[in-house]
């Protein structure tokens, strides 16, 4: 896969192209489900109305989106009577909003009790764990049903779920190494964290943390910016994952010093 170096203020990639050059909706649809942070939320209402609002927004290891919602927001009661809903995500960017890329994602939303997607939302929005224990909140997970990419002018495409999402079933070492992953990352190579935004994100300065590890790459925060860092291939396991991680350090030292 080859990524333009073209940025924006944001820190995030140009288009995602494939090896020919074309164009590569799924992995620019990818992109932006693991570097947007804030969506907008539709619902339905009583009397099936639609419902805009906005939330923040993590992803489960194969994309899947998380929610953390207050029962004391609409959105929450009416997805309590009808789970159906779907997601905006919008990159944003320098000039016209409407030539960046944006995610439609359609699908119908659960309570999800499982204490990972707790620690997935958490790594990626840290500053909910001032409010995430307040008893009226609890996490959302939104099965996907349909996908709508709009990459921009002359950009469009429509894809399942399965297109999407990424198949985890022979992951199983890698995801329950994670948490050991990123912390290790984020409390003993926090310069090699560094490296790599700025490196493979040409992202600025700061200290980025690991908030998410899986088997397509690597997202990274610092403050309100994320970052994706892709791997060259395919991981499974969390032998490769200590391997492309080793060798994206070497990589990246090499253009640093």
């Amino acid at each position: 896969m080859k990524i333009e170096d073209e940025m924006d203020p944001a820190g995030t990639l140009g288009p995602v192209r494939r090896q020919d050059g074309s164009y590569d909706p799924v992995a620019e649809s990818r992109k932006i489900l693991r570097m947007t942070r804030v969506a907008t939320l539709a619902t339905l209402t009583d009397d099936g109305a639609p419902f805009a609002s906005l939330t923040t927004v993590a992803t489960a290891p194969d994309g899947t989106p998380i929610l953390l919602l207050s029962r004391l927001a609409h959105h929450t009661r009416f997805l309590e009577r009808d789970g159906r809903c779907s997601l905006l995500l919008a990159s944003g960017g320098r000039g016209d909003p409407l030539a960046h890329p944006r995610l439609t994602l359609v699908g119908t939303a659960s309570q999800d009790k499982d204490p990972a997607a707790r620690a997935r939302f958490l790594r990626r929005n840290p500053k909910a764990a001032l409010y995430v224990d307040f008893p009226d909140f609890s996490f959302w997970r939104v099965s996907l049903h349909h996908i709508h990419l709009n990459g921009g002018f002359a950009r469009a495409a429509d894809f399942s779920p399965q297109e999407l999402l990424i198949d985890m079933r022979a992951c199983g070492s890698l995801i329950a190494a994670e948490n050991d992953i990123l912390d290790h990352m984020n409390a003993d190579h926090a310069d090699t964290l560094a490296q790599y935004a700025a490196h493979f994100c040409a992202a600025r300065p700061g200290p980025w943390r690991a908030s998410g590890i899986d088997p397509e790459g690597l997202d990274l925060i610092c403050g309100d910016l994320c970052v994706r860092v892709p791997f060259p291939q395919p991981i499974e396991t969390a032998e490769q994952a200590h391997a492309v991680l080793v060798e994206m350090a070497r990589q990246s030292r090499r253009t640093t010093t």
